[in-house]
């Protein structure tokens, strides 16, 4: 009999949302000077929050796990044309479209944090620079695209699929479900970016700034 079952452990769920708001805060404030600061920061988190998705995709719950959601070519091409078709297969995990999403995600995020780590410190040019942002923008795309495919997929399933990200719950038979959250380590994710948040400013000025601090006071460490 279906049930009300655990499918998402707590660090996912913490995972995807901090994902969210790190990389919406990020893309917003690209192109300000005056919220540089606020840009660099979310960019680290990213990074760090990718880090973690990385490991917690091998070693984390069933259906965090990579091997849950790895579909053949032919097995993503036969859900979208169900989709297609208003009758899709019903998937507890990742479905083989939203599968796509978070992999291209996880590599247009990497590869937008690095090469934003690169720009801060002075390095890579121009060249780097475009990068960074051609990624952003590439990895928006994706974003948009992922968030009509959970709306369509709700509407199609007839369930809220938004909500089970935040509750970690679907409907389906006990065996189906995992047996631990591991809100433990949901708390320390949540504790360790909030800590590094807050204590950013402090950890020191930024490259930009040492510049104009040494321009204005060249003979600083005489």
């Amino acid at each position: 009999m279906s049930q009300r079952i655990l499918i998402w452990d707590i660090p996912t769920r913490i995972f995807h949302w901090l994902l969210a708001v790190s990389f919406a805060g990020a893309f917003l404030t690209a192109e300000s000077e005056r919220y540089r600061d606020i840009h660099v920061v979310l960019g680290y988190t990213l990074l760090g929050l990718i880090a973690f998705r990385l490991v917690w995709g091998f070693v984390g719950s069933r259906y965090a796990r990579f091997r849950s959601f790895l579909f053949k070519p032919g097995e993503i091409a036969a859900y979208v044309t169900s989709l297609l078709k208003a009758k899709p297969a019903h998937y507890m995990g990742h479905n083989p479209a939203g599968s796509v999403a978070v992999f291209a995600l996880l590599a247009l995020g990497l590869l937008t944090g690095l090469a934003g780590v690169i720009v801060f410190q002075d390095s890579g040019g121009d060249a780097l620079e475009e990068l960074h942002e051609m990624a952003a923008y590439a990895m928006l795309a994706v974003v948009a695209l992922h968030v009509a495919g959970v709306v369509l997929s709700s509407v199609m399933h007839r369930e809220n699929l938004v909500r089970s990200m935040i509750t970690g719950l679907k409907s389906g038979l006990p065996n189906e479900g995992i047996r631990r959250a591991h809100a433990w380590l949901g708390v320390i994710m949540l504790a360790s970016v909030v800590a590094f948040w807050l204590g950013y400013p402090a950890t020191g000025p930024t490259p930009q700034n040492v510049n104009v601090t040494q321009a204005e006071h060249p003979h600083a460490d005489d």
